[in-house]
């Protein structure tokens, strides 16, 4: 005799489908992976870290400058531009004195180590990271 329906197997194997299935659709659909964010967030805060390095070893100021509206920053005397995800949304809090207008600012590095301290905010959707510049020591720190 024939039963009609489906085996436990086939089943499980229709699930096995669409989890795979789901997890490549939904990174796609989503605009800007989590690993895409994160990687964007290291990104700035080792250019921030290249730039207070710079500062300390060359005895001077210097500035990490941030393109808002052009998705990309750049570290003082450095010759290239570092893009960033054009989904992400970025938002800079700094010194008043750094800000060129609303749309690019920089965050700078003093000769001892110090900086005028500040925050970069990158989003997408319900995700965000922060960078955090400490105005004394200088410090860089991603928080999530």
């Amino acid at each position: 005799m024939h039963s009609r329906g489906f085996t436990m197997i086939e089943l499980l194997v229709v699930l096995v489908i669409m989890a795979l299935v789901s997890a490549v659709a939904i990174p796609v659909f989503s605009g800007t992976s989590n690993a895409e964010m994160k990687s964007a967030a290291r990104q700035l805060a080792s250019g921030l870290r290249m730039a207070r390095s710079a500062a300390l070893t060359q005895r001077r100021e210097t500035f990490l400058v941030l393109d808002l509206a052009g998705r990309r920053f750049k570290v003082d005397r450095d010759a290239r531009e570092y893009p960033l995800p054009r989904n992400v949304e970025l938002k800079l809090f700094t010194a008043q004195r750094d800000l060129v207008d609303d749309k690019v600012g920089a965050i700078r590095f003093y000769p001892d180590g110090g900086s005028n301290g500040g925050r970069i905010t990158l989003a997408a959707g319900e995700r965000k990271y922060e960078i955090d510049v400490d105005w004394l020591t200088g410090r860089v720190a991603i928080l999530d």
